[in-house]
């Protein structure tokens, strides 16, 4: 466990080849905020893509600049909530920092240091 809640492992770069897939390093600021996220909610959260390596974000079309290559950001489900009510609840709480991407079917977060909002 790398937090009351998160363990290393739902991490992991799915590619299945390089070290983040053994063993990722996260942010622990992410973990921070995904704890309190968990706490508000109070339901589990599913991270459906934490870090990925170069080769595994270019073959799910992520930016060459993205925070997953850094283990800053997690694409999370969290049980029975929507993913606008996890994303309106986070540009609430961090109105002035940290990325937020809205999707329909996950929310994108990650712990860089200035604001960032988008919709995909």
């Amino acid at each position: 466990m790398i937090s009351q809640h998160f363990k290393r492992s739902e991490f992991a770069c799915h590619c299945g080849e390089c070290p983040q897939s053994k063993d990722p390093t996260v942010d622990v600021k992410l973990i921070g905020i995904l704890e309190e996220l968990r706490s508000h909610f109070g339901v589990p959260i599913t991270v459906t893509s934490g870090v990925r390596c170069e080769k595994y974000n270019r073959k799910v079309g992520g930016r060459s600049t993205s925070r997953h290559l850094e283990g800053r950001a997690a694409d999370v489900l969290l049980k029975g909530v929507t993913p606008d009510r996890v994303h309106h609840y986070l540009n609430e709480r961090y109105s002035d920092r940290f990325g937020l991407g809205k999707y329909t079917t996950f929310t994108h977060i990650d712990s860089r240091t200035n604001k960032a909002r988008w919709e995909g």
